[in-house]
């Protein structure tokens, strides 16, 4: 593979919490020793949206609209379910326009991992207050306290049906590492909310700020038996909502027990994993081959 130097082209800011997010992923796929051609990764608008760009290595990058990577990755998904896929996205993209993709992406188990820079502002439009800033805080570009509540990243996809949940720290490069690779290696649905420092907008919730306070909790997120899952819900819940003093990072639930919905398709379509949209053949020397006469004919007895 190709590598890049990402420091020649990069245009983030100094400091910026993507940085220690970016070498993450660059690790955790170097460690788990991925075909890149099988790889693919969909990213949103905002600073965040810059990361497939950056990548170390030679990997298939898509580069969506405001709020609509997560809609789009899965169809990509979908249409082949052979390809690993990795969604970027940041914390207003993510849970302000894109809120109905991320529930809607949760009760379906899609098998793919959504990481989120979390930094509790909209960092490439100046730094208004994202749907992750808490009530009352008021950060260096905002005229007034924010008046909003703030959307808990893990009750909500805990709430929605997401899989596999986690919380990393940006500047924990090794740790943010680790939840990524168990995150892409889960069945299902993941979620790796990552706590972002954003120095140039962000001048509460700084690296210092979150260093006090963040620290490795230690307990048991994984779903055995299903009559676990609404008391291992309910603990992941609660401990997230810890963040005054003390933020826990690590993963929050993890559940391989609900079929992806891949495998929910396969129940319908048996042949889904072996004739996926993406290998199903639409032409052949000029002409279609789709066969339209059981549908025209289908649509006559309906």
């Amino acid at each position: 593979m190709e590598e890049h130097n990402v420091t020649e082209f990069n245009d983030w800011c100094p400091g910026c919490g993507d940085f220690g997010i970016l070498r993450a992923e660059d690790l955790a796929l170097e460690e788990l020793k991925f075909d890149y051609k099988n790889f693919v990764v969909v990213s949103g608008i905002g600073c965040s949206g810059k990361a497939p760009h950056f990548f170390s290595h030679k990997i298939s990058g898509v580069h969506m609209l405001h709020g609509r990577a997560l809609a789009f990755a899965a169809g990509i998904k979908l249409s082949n379910p052979s390809l690993n896929v990795l969604i970027e996205a940041g914390d207003g993209d993510t849970f302000g326009i894109g809120a109905g993709h991320f529930v809607n992406a949760g009760r379906r188990n899609i098998d793919m991992t959504l990481l989120v820079h979390d930094n509790g502002v909209y960092g490439l439009t100046k730094g208004q207050a994202s749907p992750t800033l808490h009530r009352g805080e008021k950060t260096k570009s905002l005229p007034k306290p924010n008046i909003n509540d703030a959307i808990n990243p893990i009750a909500l996809a805990l709430s929605v049906g997401y899989t596999f949940v986690a919380r990393g720290f940006a500047y924990d490069v090794n740790g943010t590492k680790e939840l990524i690779k168990k995150a892409i290696q889960h069945k299902g649905m993941a979620l790796v909310d990552v706590l972002q420092p954003c120095p140039t907008y962000n001048d509460i919730n700084t690296n210092e700020w979150y260093r006090k306070r963040v620290y490795n909790m230690d307990i048991n997120p994984v779903v055995d038996k299903l009559e676990e899952i609404p008391q291992k819900i309910s603990a992941a819940i609660t401990k997230s909502y810890e963040w005054e003093e003390k933020i826990p990072l690590g993963i929050f639930y993890q559940n391989e027990l609900v079929p992806t919905f891949e495998e929910r398709l396969k129940e319908s379509m048996p042949d889904y994993m072996d004739n996926y949209p993406s290998v199903q053949k639409i032409e052949e020397n000029g002409e279609a081959t789709t066969v339209y006469d059981k549908l025209l004919q289908a649509r006559k007895v309906a």
